[in-house]
């Protein structure tokens, strides 16, 4: 017991206490001028830089002030830099090797940052998978989805898939698809169509709204009707419109017809047609 008393006044009486204490101290207030400093430059750059610029400029301001830091923690502890920084080359060669998928990951991260297709908050579709991106981060980009599912998707992913930025411009286009039946006056259609385009206060005056006749369908006359909308309103647009149409459809006495199928009876006297009719699934 008296040895152990004996080696802890040694220790509190040596210059080691001193160096112990002031280590602690800079890891300390590595992390406090690490954070106050890190929030300070995202507060300045806020009217320069979108939430994905501000949102690295964060976290690369924050690691390499705390791995100063604690490199001069390190120091005041005795520690041989030199040393530490050829064992942390050699084990990061080690992890590349032992984990190339991370690397390749590390590498398209890198390139999605320089291309800047998408950033936080735009909303994108990769496959059949649509939200919101949380955050880019250097191996993979987290998305909430609609329903308010959190998705992790690996940057080589990204990198070899089709990726799809829903809010990358201020416009968006929407298509309705329509059938009218065969003895309706294309004319008459279209032009009840603008006039629910006019009325309708979402929609655009410019682009103009778009008709196309698609086909000559098995039951009627196919038609595309496409309408723009600011990027915000695209919901509320698609939404509304839809049931206006029919609303003025009807109002107009233009038909909407399901598919209809005739069907051949085989009797000994001979076939006897019968049409049938089948409600749209």
């Amino acid at each position: 017991m008296s040895d152990l008393w004996t080696d802890i006044t040694v220790y509190l009486s040596s210059d080691k206490l001193w160096d112990t204490s002031r280590a602690l101290v800079l890891v300390v207030v590595g992390f406090v001028l690490a954070k106050a400093v890190s929030s300070l430059l995202v507060r300045v750059s806020k009217r320069r830089l979108d939430a994905h610029g501000q949102q690295l400029l964060q976290r690369g301001s924050y690691y390499l002030i705390l791995v100063v830091f604690l490199i001069s923690a390190l120091h005041e502890l005795g520690f041989n830099l030199s040393v530490l920084l050829g064992a942390a080359g050699i084990l990061t060669v080690a992890l590349g090797f032992a984990s190339q998928t991370s690397a390749s990951n590390l590498i398209s991260g890198l390139f999605l940052v320089a291309e800047r297709s998408f950033g936080v908050g735009d909303v994108i579709r990769v496959g059949t998978t649509t939200g919101e991106v949380l955050s880019i981060d250097l191996l993979s980009v987290k998305l909430r989805t609609f329903d308010n599912l959190f998705v992790r998707i690996p940057n080589e992913s990204l990198i070899k898939s089709e990726v799809t930025t829903v809010t990358r411009f201020p416009i968006r286009r929407l298509d309705i698809m329509i059938g009218v039946a065969y003895n309706e006056d294309l004319k008459k259609v279209q032009a009840v169509l603008d006039d629910v385009a006019d009325k309708n206060p979402l929609c655009l005056e410019e682009p103009k709204p778009l008709y196309i006749f698609m086909s000559f369908g098995e039951s009627s006359m196919d038609l595309q009707y496409s309408v723009w909308a600011k990027r915000e309103n695209f919901l509320d647009l698609k939404n509304s419109i839809h049931r206006e149409i029919k609303e003025a459809f009807d109002a107009n006495g233009i038909e909407i017809p399901f598919p209809q199928r005739t069907v051949h009876h085989i009797t000994h006297g001979g076939p006897i047609p019968h049409s049938e009719q089948h409600a749209p699934d």
